[in-house]
């Protein structure tokens, strides 16, 4: 694309085109999962209307029509996320699928005594492995905690210590929108012979991802974050590690030869990926991949900057709105989390889906972050490159009619 043009990226995911309770959708759900355009659903399409068939494994036509797309898509993410070979992309099923693998290989590294640094703020599924791997081996769990709505990095430098062997942070808070300075923390963390482990789930879509220039050890994502479908995700790991890594589930694929007491794996990427993989889906990541490419990574994140930058304002200044994370337009990422005085979160997002607009209401899977805060739950109103300034005064108005209605001045 010459220019960046939300309205016309807009025609370009027909669910969007919908009436939701006899008012125009829109939505505002994108941490959660975001709509495919058309031409993702045509590659799925085209997939099991022309190609289905199993990879890797047969010589006939179809089959090496499957495998061959199947492995350019992972040659398409590695160019996306900067990895150096197609080696250190491992297909998944998710962001959590891939944390949980190294959780899994920090069971096989950790001994009692050694220290797991994570932060207050991490989604579940960056917080419950390393509580199993912590358990399981007799290491400690360390929190960093926060500093004016962002991880606090003298915090982060106070608790990193020879004893620390993994750091595991979100990139981007799914609540706090927030954006951790991990090049920064994977360069103190190495410093310590620690790993460095990123939860990319909410930073993958919005911005540009070197992983070599992050110099992470492992980079977690979603499929169904950025576009693609459901059920497909990326675990990078440096090739070093990964080789060092056991696969975690067993069966067909992964394996080179298998003896009646014992068996040896493929090289990688293909060790980790046991039995039929979701080849639909990674086929279908491949599009997604293609059409944020063909967008730009700069201009993706500079619209959604220029969407916080007109709507963060605005809901800051309707009385009794409280917008947790950082108060800066410029330190937030599209992701929202506010209440309102009086109301609670679901009331709000019931009243949001009357007008039309379709936001989160929870504690969204992070609530040891929200015991931080001494909240319950919040609303959450998250933006991609489909949302215009439009749907910003759409959410802002159907906000402070909610506001009026329950106050009963409406």
């Amino acid at each position: 694309m010459t220019a960046f043009d939300a309205h016309k990226i807009y025609q370009d995911f027909p669910i969007l085109d919908q009436m939701v309770n006899d008012e125009p959708l829109v939505y505002l759900d994108n941490a959660a999962t975001t709509q495919k355009p058309q031409a993702v659903l045509d590659v799925l399409n085209d997939y099991y209307h022309t190609t289905n068939a199993n990879v890797h494994r047969g010589v006939h036509t179809l089959a090496e029509r499957a495998t061959s797309l199947y492995e350019i898509s992972r040659e398409r993410v590695r160019q996306f996320i900067h990895a150096k070979s197609t080696k250190e992309v491992l297909f998944t099923r998710g962001t959590t699928t891939g944390l949980n693998w190294v959780a899994r290989f920090a069971e096989e590294v950790l001994q009692a005594d050694d220290e797991v640094l994570i932060s207050i703020m991490e989604h579940h599924s960056n917080l419950i492995p390393w509580q199993e791997a912590c358990r399981k081996t007799g290491a400690k769990l360390v929190y960093v905690y926060l500093k004016d709505g962002q991880l606090d990095m003298a915090d982060f430098r106070a608790k990193l210590n020879a004893k620390t062997k993994f750091v595991s942070i979100a990139h981007v808070s799914n609540v706090l929108g927030s954006v951790q300075s991990v090049k920064e923390m994977a360069e103190l963390a190495h410093q310590v012979e620690a790993y460095m482990v990123v939860d990319g789930a909410q930073s993958t879509p919005h911005m540009a991802i070197d992983v070599q220039d992050l110099d992470c050890d492992f980079f977690a994502f979603s499929g169904h974050k950025m576009l693609g479908p459901t059920g497909i995700g990326v675990l990078y790991g440096k090739e070093e590690l990964l080789n060092r890594m056991s696969p975690v589930e067993f069966g067909g694929e992964m394996i080179d030869f298998v003896y009646e007491q014992e068996a040896t794996w493929k090289e990688l990427p293909w060790k980790f990926e046991a039995g039929t993989p979701n080849i639909s889906g990674a086929i279908a990541l491949g599009a997604a991949v293609d059409y944020l490419t063909n967008i730009g990574m700069d201009a993706v994140h500079a619209h959604e900057q220029e969407l916080v930058n007109y709507v963060l304002p605005k809901l800051q200044a309707i009385d009794g709105v409280t917008v947790y994370g950082p108060q800066d337009p410029s330190q937030h990422m599209g992701v929202i989390a506010f209440n309102v005085e009086g109301l609670h979160p679901h009331d709000v997002a019931t009243a949001l889906d009357c007008e039309g607009v379709a936001v989160r209401a929870g504690h969204h899977c992070a609530q040891p972050l929200l015991t931080h805060l001494d909240i319950p739950s919040t609303v959450r109103a998250s933006f991609y490159i489909y949302n215009t300034k439009e749907d910003c005064d759409r959410l802002v108005e159907a906000l402070v009619k909610t506001k009026e209605f329950f106050n009963g001045t409406f």
